[in-house]
């Protein structure tokens, strides 16, 4: 019985392993360490590493090396979830939003509980700038990983789009908690003083 319970345990440490260092990527994207994440998305890395890689890349403007993140994914590396979200990120970057929108509804329909799924279904939405239904999207995101900041961020700014500033302040009061170092904290802090200030 210990022995079965000892393999068990063991069994499940490359998968605690796997967590904690996509915990510590996304804290790492989210205090602006894009090159470093970036580095990380190598092709034997986590699926949620491979992801954070590709929106690295997406934000220091390396449109090439982004696709070819998110085509690992899209290839298969981590399951048809990750698959999809994949091939949604990708057709998002090539601007194909239809194909885009069906992959992240994909991704959502195969792992309801994958935050990123909701996260790139929201990405999806806000470029097709459904701002309320993006917002429903990214706050399910942050439901599902509460420490997921750029969820939050994400949430509030299209619920800003929507005009639904009380709901932006809770999103953005909740960002500003979870990436104190976050390139987007300046422009957030200075959205926040506008709202207070009407």
């Amino acid at each position: 019985m210990m022995k079965t319970l000892l393999t068990v345990v063991i069994g499940l440490l490359p998968l605690a392993a796997a967590a904690q260092d996509a915990a510590t990527l996304q804290r790492m994207f989210e205090a602006g360490q894009l090159r470093e994440v970036a580095a990380s998305g190598t092709t034997d890395a986590a699926p949620a590493a491979i992801y954070l890689a590709g929106l690295s890349h997406q934000k220091l403007g390396e449109r090439e090396q982004a696709l070819a993140a998110y085509g690992r994914l899209a290839a298969g590396a981590g399951g048809p979830v990750w698959q999809a979200i994949g091939a949604s990120a990708q057709q998002l970057l090539q601007g194909q939003l239809d194909a885009a929108m069906q992959s992240a509804d994909a991704a959502v329909a195969a792992g309801g509980t994958v935050p990123e799924a909701h996260y790139q279904r929201g990405l999806v939405l806000a470029n097709r700038q459904a701002w309320s239904e993006a917002a429903a999207a990214f706050d399910r995101a942050a439901q599902l990983n509460p420490s997921m900041a750029y969820a939050h961020y994400n949430a509030g700014l299209a619920h800003y789009r929507a005009n639904r500033t009380d709901q932006m302040a809770v999103r953005f009061e909740q960002f500003l908690k979870l990436a104190p170092k976050a390139p987007e904290r300046p422009e957030v802090q200075q959205i926040m003083r506008t709202i207070r200030g009407r």
